[in-house]
């Protein structure tokens, strides 16, 4: 098999082996940006007069013509194109001749790639972001929707406290402005030029990197050029990225599968985000909560993997360098289509409140009766303990702790006043807790509008 690299070598390449070393199929989504590079890279080699002015011309007008195809699809690749870089310098000859084998003087495939890379990263960081966006905005929506809901908070999967709803929501919109943040430093770790860094060692020729850097939208150049051949720092920073924004979705979906169930029956969920059984007529199935939840033990894997792939390498570029895309390319597919799955399952679902509020035992104010007593100057040590055993005396008798009367709390202790039942108010529990970050109604508005805030300063 003819080849871009094959002059020293006396025979051709067996055709597995040629198959098994080809990354044409995965890596030809870095056309667009390895095109824009390498029209960089021709400005930056007539600037160090290594081209010629009507040179450069001609080689830029054939990369237009290129790219044309690519953004057209029209480009034919062909077998022997080994990768992106060989399928797009072997075009640019065919289409202005030999001058095209100019264009990769003092560029090698290692920093051209790792260029590329970055490239494409900084693209996917910003489409990414976007999506995370409006799944915050949801959230927030969702919040100011569902506001004055009250159901059960839990722990342990075991009712705990009473809070809003908007409360609850909003405990995943945070998570996401965390994500968002990492987001953004990885942005600014992926804006460092590798091109110039030739294939270990630098290039002979006096190219202009910084140059290079702002034609391209770098914020800095690598500084070392045998690290910006070898650094993925940026690849893997994506998929921790990715494998924690895949945790706090898989969180919420659990929470909204676990909700959407006949025993809770708190929300219903959309016809178009749920499915049907093959046998059992009756189910409705939240398959894409449930394939978010998956996903994100495979993007898991994605990051382990590259990490594993990372770990053992010598200096420089090695092959083994090559499987570094594949994980974030199909990673950064899964985050395109989960985000807004998740923004369309919240925008559409349904909230039953009376469940909720039916669901909720009294039991849950066992704390707020704590704060009763302490009110009247018991240590919370010695209330927790006095309520702990009107609690079993409630349970002994099959009675909730509203119902038990008040001979029955005053034989535990007599700072057990006839008001003791005005503890057993859900709205008066939540409204008590207006401690900044709280769950009462001014609390949870006051968290809305920073949400708010947020979002707009990210826009």
């Amino acid at each position: 098999m003819k080849n871009l690299w094959g002059g020293r070598f006396a025979s051709g390449v067996d055709p597995l082996a040629w198959q098994y070393n080809a990354s044409i199929a995965i890596d030809w989504r870095l056309a667009e940006v390895d095109i824009q590079g390498s029209i960089a890279w021709a400005k930056a080699l007539a600037q160090c007069d290594v081209l010629q002015q009507s040179e450069m011309d001609s080689i830029i007008e054939g990369l237009y013509a290129v790219l044309a195809e690519v953004q057209s699809d029209n480009f034919q690749l062909q077998p022997t194109d080994e990768d992106v870089h060989t399928a797009i310098e072997r075009r640019l000859t065919e289409i202005i001749g030999p001058l095209g084998g100019k264009l990769h003087t003092g560029r090698s495939r290692n920093d051209q790639v790792a260029s590329d890379f970055n490239l494409w990263l900084q693209l996917a960081i910003a489409q990414v972001d976007e999506f995370l966006r409006i799944l915050q905005t949801a959230l927030v929506d969702r919040a100011e929707k569902d506001m004055g809901i009250i159901l059960s908070g839990y722990t342990h999967l075991q009712q705990s406290q009473p809070i809003l709803l908007s409360h609850w929501w909003l405990s995943y919109f945070w998570p996401l402005v965390r994500d968002r943040q990492r987001l953004q430093e990885l942005k600014q770790r992926a804006s460092v030029l590798p091109l110039g860094s030739g294939a270990m060692a630098g290039t002979p020729y006096p190219i202009d990197r910084d140059f290079l850097a702002a034609e391209l939208g770098f914020s800095l150049v690598s500084p070392n050029s045998i690290d910006a051949v070898s650094n993925r720092d940026a690849a893997a920073e994506f998929l921790f990225f990715s494998a924690l924004l895949a945790v706090h979705l898989s969180k919420l979906s659990e929470g909204l599968i676990l909700y959407s169930t006949s025993e809770f029956g708190f929300i219903q969920l959309a016809d178009a985000y749920t499915t049907g059984s093959s046998l059992m007529p009756q189910k409705k199935n939240p398959d894409t909560l449930e394939l978010t939840r998956g996903k994100s033990g495979t993007i898991i894997g994605r990051l382990t993997g590259l990490l594993s792939t990372l770990k053992g390498l010598p200096s420089t570029y090695d092959k083994d360098l090559q499987e570094d895309k594949q994980p974030v390319f199909e990673t950064y597919d899964n985050l395109c289509m989960m985000l807004p799955v998740m923004t369309g399952v919240l925008e559409s679902l349904q909230v039953n409140a009376q469940r909720m509020q039916a669901n909720m035992n009294p039991s849950i104010l066992a704390t707020d009766l704590a704060d009763y007593l302490v009110a009247k100057g018991v240590p919370f040590r010695e209330a927790h303990a006095l309520v702990g055993q009107a609690v079993r005396l409630a349970e002994e008798q099959n009675l909730d702790l509203s119902q038990l009367p008040l001979k029955a709390y005053q034989t535990i202790s007599p700072m057990f006043k006839e008001e003791v039942y005005q503890v057993f108010c859900f709205e008066t529990a939540v409204e008590k807790k207006n401690s900044v970050g709280g769950t009462s109604s001014e609390a949870v508005s006051l968290q809305i509008n920073k949400a708010k805030q947020f979002i707009d300063s990210q826009s």
